[in-house]
């Protein structure tokens, strides 16, 4: 199996990150008051800011550890039938999609995938929703690839595609 390109660790740190500030903002908001609310006004300021900082590198490595194993446990393969992907840290989740479900195949760019150079393939199929979802939501998602790697995906499961229409 395939290993997502090195630039998918920014796509999970800044992910992670961002959800870990939203909960540092609650922590905090919850935390705080509780301090202020103590008995014990000694040092206040200081408890707060050794608080904060504490709580800041705490979510640094979390974020830190969670993008590499992220990386590491993503994987995709495309055999002669079939894209197969797996993921997940604690809980793995395998698919495999065959190609006569393939409809469209999109091909994203962001600003960040630019930078690094990388793209992101979304493969949409044919009767998938997912659960919990109002939105079309792409089964096939593949988050980082190769610029090269991702038009040759594209290409590929296009002529599968063809083949499978007679075109």
């Amino acid at each position: 199996m395939k290993q997502l390109h090195p630039g998918a660790k920014w796509v999970f740190r800044f992910r992670t990150y961002i959800s870990l500030i939203f909960l540092l903002i609650f922590l905090g908001s919850v935390i705080i008051p509780l301090m202020f609310a103590s008995k014990v006004a000694d040092n206040l300021f200081f408890k707060i800011g050794f608080s904060l900082v504490a709580l800041i590198i705490v979510a640094f490595f979390i974020g830190e550890l969670y993008s590499r194993l992220a990386y590491k446990n993503w994987k995709y393969e495309i055999t002669s039938r079939e894209l197969k992907l797996e993921r997940g840290i604690i809980w793995k989740k395998y698919s495999a999609i065959p190609f006569e479900r393939v409809q469209n195949i999109d091909i994203h760019r962001g600003i960040l995938a630019r930078i690094i150079g990388f793209s992101t393939l979304n493969i949409q199929t044919a009767g998938y929703h997912h659960p919990g979802s109002s939105g079309a939501v792409s089964e096939g998602y593949i988050p980082a690839v190769s610029v090269e790697e991702a038009e040759k995906i594209r290409d590929f499961l296009i002529k599968k595609i063809g083949k499978k229409q007679g075109l």
